[in-house]
């Protein structure tokens, strides 16, 4: 796809006007006017987004959706685009779900609004468009939240407050991508969980505890309870070594007070105890304006 790099904004300018036109498909009744004037296009002249973050599609959903199609019609129409590369057809912007199944259900013409959008603005969208709606399994929301991040500059404070997410919940999110191949498709396919996978984060051998979670069907907190077991035998077996290097830190510590020191503008340090649950949090100010700064942060 061609690059047509909108002028830079902030998250959420003109979002709410990208967004006007997607709502989930259960908020329609056949009743309800549509939101813009809709025109019909044969569905052979409609191709996906091949930049949409979902890449899988529950054979049950599509299922439903199909017979529902099938017996009362598409009650929402699909936001397209003109396909830059093709005159005459258009990509989906929002609604593939609902393409897919009117696919099933042998529709041969849908009903469609068509936007003015560039590539970026229609790949902001879409993400968006999933991760309200929890479209996406853990990888693809954590692969969503990264591209809004490099692609358009967001920090993870501005996404936070555009999507109604806490930013922790937004870097925990992004550091299932740290994990190995195995254990992400493992959560992608629903083996296991979003908190199963985050408690994996930091096991020295991710794939071999993920496959005895999914054997074993352990619960999360059994998961973080084997992970804890597997860093204190490791942390007993090279106390010594570690000891004499002086106490490395693992790397998600070090990113954890490197997100930390960011979102303080101070130097952060955490100095968790071996084998342990507790630890400590050292916080350094510059000087008393900035103690100033500190406390008033914490006291909200």
């Amino acid at each position: 796809m061609t690059d047509k790099t909108p002028k830079s904004r902030g998250l959420g300018r003109g979002l709410s006007a990208l967004m006007a036109d997607i709502g989930p498909e259960e908020e329609r009744t056949p009743d309800a006017p549509a939101p813009r004037p809709t025109t019909t296009v044969p569905i052979d002249r409609i191709a996906p987004n091949p930049d949409q973050p979902r890449r899988t599609f529950g054979e049950e959903e599509l299922a439903e959706l199909a017979k529902s199609i099938a017996a009362r019609g598409i009650l929402q129409p699909l936001i397209v685009r003109p396909d830059p590369e093709k005159p005459g057809h258009y990509q989906i912007v929002a609604g593939e779900r609902r393409w897919r199944a009117a696919q099933r259900a042998q529709v041969h013409d849908v009903p469609v609004i068509e936007r003015e959008l560039s590539d970026l603005e229609v790949l902001e969208v879409a993400i968006i468009e999933n991760i309200q709606r929890a479209d996406l399994n853990p990888v693809e929301e954590a692969a969503g939240y990264r591209q809004l991040l490099e692609k358009f500059g967001h920090t993870q404070d501005q996404l936070a407050e555009a999507l109604g997410k806490s930013r922790s919940h937004i870097a925990n999110a992004i550091r299932l991508l740290k994990l190995p191949d195995e254990v992400q498709a493992m959560a992608r396919d629903g083996s296991l969980s979003a908190g199963h996978a985050r408690a994996l984060i930091t096991a020295s051998d991710p794939v071999a505890l993920a496959r005895t979670v999914a054997m074993k069907d352990l619960s999360v907190r059994e998961t973080e309870a084997l992970v804890r077991k597997g860093a204190a035998e490791a942390k007993g077996a090279g106390g010594a070594e570690r000891r004499k290097r002086g106490g490395e830190k693992d790397a998600d510590t070090r990113a954890l007070e490197s997100d930390l020191s960011a979102m303080l503008g101070m130097k952060v340090a955490i100095e968790h105890k071996a084998g342990a649950e507790s630890g400590k949090l050292v916080i350094e100010y510059p000087d008393l304006d900035q103690l100033d700064a500190l406390c008033n942060k914490l006291s909200g």
